[in-house]
């Protein structure tokens, strides 16, 4: 899937206007205010360039991969999770990490 995301204080019904026209599949409004539009990854292009023509100020676009589950691990199980993500991400062949684990505090 595509994500492009919206800093807190963007124009959320210009947002969403323009993204679903140009073919996004859903908007989501984060607690923070920020917002993310997600669309399929071969309508990125146009999602993005109909985005930036209304002056849209995209912080931050790209494709990514993102469950469908979720793994909720708090305690031990989540300390363990977050050195093993730790231990990976400090591997310099290693350039993204995925991951189905949220880590709850």
């Amino acid at each position: 899937m595509a994500v492009f995301f919206f800093g807190p204080g963007s124009d959320e019904n210009k947002v969403m206007e323009v993204a679903l026209e140009a073919g996004a599949e859903d908007i989501i409004n984060d607690e923070d205010g920020s917002i993310e539009v997600i669309t399929p990854p071969n309508e990125f292009i146009q999602v993005k360039e109909a985005l930036l023509k209304a002056n849209l100020k995209i912080e931050l676009a790209e494709v990514a991969m993102r469950p469908t589950l979720e793994n909720a691990l708090s305690g031990d199980d989540g300390i363990k999770m977050q050195k093993i993500l730790d231990t990976l991400d400090d591997l310099d062949d290693v350039q993204e990490v995925y991951t189905t684990a949220v880590i709850e505090d």
